[in-house]
């Protein structure tokens, strides 16, 4: 039987959302537990034809912000891979 402890890693994103030129503007910051910082950030407007729910503008700014860090996040990992292993890295989304 292994003696490693298990523990449990904890990383946080924080979400700025703010109104810029009629459009909502989402920021997602992840700060890794190495001082890593990654940011995606996310747009959205409401089209003139439709009713102006301005929940639906931050869903989807901040939706958009989060698929942005995200693939960031994946760039990231890709780039450690190919640093330890001096091969190209393909990882898929």
């Amino acid at each position: 039987m292994s003696d490693t402890k298990q523990t449990t890693k904890h990383w946080n994103v924080e979400i700025s959302i703010d109104e810029e030129n009629g459009q909502t503007r989402a920021e997602a910051f992840l700060v890794s537990p190495d001082k890593e910082r990654l940011t995606g950030m996310g747009r959205a407007r409401c089209n003139p034809a439709d009713a102006d729910v301005p929940k639906i503008g931050d869903e989807l700014a901040v939706a958009r912000a989060l698929a942005e860090l995200s693939h960031r996040l994946l760039h990231t990992a890709a780039d450690d891979i190919e640093g330890i292993t001096a091969q190209p890295a393909r990882l898929d989304y």
